[in-house]
C-alpha cells in the first residue's frame, strides 16, 4: 500500500522524485533553514529471491521495509535448517537494524547480521541506484554498521543465511535477589559468558517483579525449532505461545510504549559493590530492565575494522538499560532522569576511553550535531568514538566523498569534513 503525501503547504523546498524498481521515493530539503526532511514513499513489500544453494551457501534478499519477524517467517517457510543472525524482536525493521550492526542470539556462532551481508542496493544523494559493485567497497563497508541516515536510502539487503539445527533447546532460570545472596550467581556468570562454546547463548535479564513476598525458583527446558525460539525470546507468553504467523503482524509483544534506552560494554566483571549499587538503583523503578548480552565466540574473531561496528574482542558482555512508559505517564522526564542516573552510576564498571555505546540504541545524551558550526567536527568525535571507536575517522572520510553536501543528516549522522 502506498502512503500519500500532501506537499502543497510546504514552501521553500526542493523536491526530487525518483522511480526505482516500481517504488517511489521523495527527497525533500528545505532551502530556508538547516532542517532536512527525508520522505521515503514506497509500497511496503517483502520478497525472497535467489533462495537456493551454491557451494552450500544459501542467500536471501529482503527489502528494507520488511520487519525481522517477516524475514524470519519467510525463511522458515522455505527451510527449517537456516536462519539469519539478526535480532529477536519481530517488529524491528530490517533496513535500519542492519545499518547499526544487528546482533542477536546467533552472534556468538556467526557474528552480526551486518557481518553476513553480501550485497545491498542504495540510492545515494545524487539519486543514483547502486549495488555493491557500483557503490564501491568503501561505501559498502560504511553501510554495514555505520548507522542509518548518513549515506543514502537502503532499498534491500542480500544476506548469507546460516545453518541452524532443526531442534534446539531453550531454557529459563528465574531467581530473586534473596536466592542469590552475595551475588554469587551473577558473579560466576560474568566469569564465563564469553568463554562458553559458541553454540550456547546465555543471556541475563534483570528486572523488578512484584510477587507478594513469594520466593520461587523456576527452571524449564523446552525443545523447539529455531523460528519458535524467536517467539519464545521475543516477549510473548511462554506458557501458551502464539502461532508462528504472529511474526507477520509487525507488532511489538509489549504494545505501543515510549522508552529511553542506553548501552554499555563490560570489559571486566562488575564488582560486588558495583552490583549492590546497581540493584539499589534498579529497585527504585517498577518497570525497568537491564539486559546483559554475552560476547565471545565469533565476536572475538572478527577484527574491529572489518565493519564500522567495533565492539569485538575483549568484551565480556553488552549492557542495555531500558525504561518504558505509556502515553498516560504523567512524569516521563522522571523516568528519563532515572535511567541517566543509573548510567552515570555504572561509569566505573564499564568500558572507558572511550565509553562505548551501541549505535542502534541511539542516545542523544552522548552528543548531537551542530550543523554549519565550525566546532562541530571536534564535538562529534566525542560521540562518534563511543559508537565506532577508530572506525569513525574512516566513516567521516567516506561521508565526505559520497555526500559532501551533507544531504542525509540528522542529530547523530556521520558529518563530512566540511561540516
Amino acid at each position: 500500500m502506498y502512503r500519500s503525501l500532501d506537499a502543497r503547504g510546504v514552501s521553500g523546498c526542493a523536491l526530487r522524485v525518483l522511480a526505482v524498481d516500481g517504488s517511489i521515493m521523495g527527497l525533500f530539503r528545505k532551502a530556508s533553514s538547516d532542517l532536512s526532511l527525508l520522505i521515503y514513499l514506497t509500497r511496503r513489500f517483502f520478497y525472497i529471491l535467489a533462495y537456493g544453494y551454491r557451494r552450500n551457501i544459501c542467500n536471501v534478499i529482503t527489502s528494507s521495509g520488511a520487519t525481522i519477524g517477516e524475514l524470519y517467517y519467510r525463511i522458515a517457510e522455505k527451510s527449517k535448517i537456516h536462519g539469519c543472525p539478526a535480532g529477536v524482536y519481530p517488529s524491528l525493521g530490517i533496513g535500519g537494524h542492519i545499518t547499526g550492526g544487528a546482533y542477536g542470539s546467533l552472534m556468538r556462532k556467526f557474528g552480526l547480521a551486518a557481518d553476513n551481508v553480501l550485497d545491498a542496493k542504495i540510492v545515494d544523494s545524487n539519486g543514483k541506484l547502486l549495488d555493491r559493485a557500483a557503490m564501491g567497497e568503501d561505501l559498502f563497508w560504511a553501510i554495514r554498521g555505520g548507522g542509518g541516515g548518513s549515506f543514502g536510502i537502503i532499498l534491500s539487503w542480500k544476506i548469507k543465511l546460516v545453518p541452524v539445527p532443526e531442534t534446539l533447546t531453550v531454557f529459563t532460570v528465574s531467581k530473586t535477589l534473596d536466592q542469590d545472596v552475595g551475588f554469587k550467581i551473577l558473579s560466576k556468570w560474568q566469569q564465563v559468558p564469553n568463554k562458553l562454546v559458541e553454540d550456547l547463548f546465555l543471556r541475563v535479564f534483570l528486572s523488578v517483579a512484584g510477587n507478594n513476598g513469594t520466593k520461587t525458583v523456576t527452571m524449564s527446558y523446552i525443545e523447539m525449532s529455531w523460528i519458535e525460539s524467536i517467539i519464545y525470546n521475543s516477549g510473548y507468553p511462554t506458557s501458551r505461545p502464539p502461532p508462528t504467523d504472529v511474526l507477520l503482524q509487525a507488532k511489538s509483544p509489549i504494545g505501543e510504549v515510549y522508552f529511553k534506552a542506553k548501552s554499555d560494554f563490560a570489559k571486566e566483571p562488575i564488582t560486588i559493590l558495583g552490583l549492590k549499587g546497581m540493584f539499589k538503583k534498579l529497585l527504585e523503578e517498577d518497570a525497568a530492565l537491564v539486559i546483559w548480552t554475552p560476547y565471545g565466540g565469533m565476536m572475538d574473531k572478527i577484527p574491529e575494522s572489518e565493519t564500522p561496528f567495533p565492539h569485538r574482542k575483549g568484551t565480556i558482555f553488552m549492557i542495555q538499560y531500558y525504561r518504558n512508559w505509556t502515553e498516560s505517564e504523567k512524569r516521563p522526564n522522571r523516568r528519563i532522569q532515572w535511567i541517566r542516573e543509573l548510567y552515570s552510576y555504572m561509569t566505573p564498571y564499564v568500558s572507558s576511553n572511550p565509553r562505548q555505546a551501541y549505535v542502534n540504541y541511539r542516545d542523544l545524551d552522548l552528543g548531537q550535531n551542530k550543523f554549519n558550526s565550525k566546532g562541530n567536527c571536534i564535538e562529534v568525535q566525542v560521540w562518534g568514538a563511543k559508537y565506532y571507536k577508530d572506525n569513525f575517522k574512516r566513516l567521516v572520510r567516506i561521508k565526505s566523498k559520497v555526500d559532501p553536501e551533507n544531504f542525509f543528516r540528522h542529530e547523530q549522522s556521520i558529518p563530512p569534513l566540511s561540516y
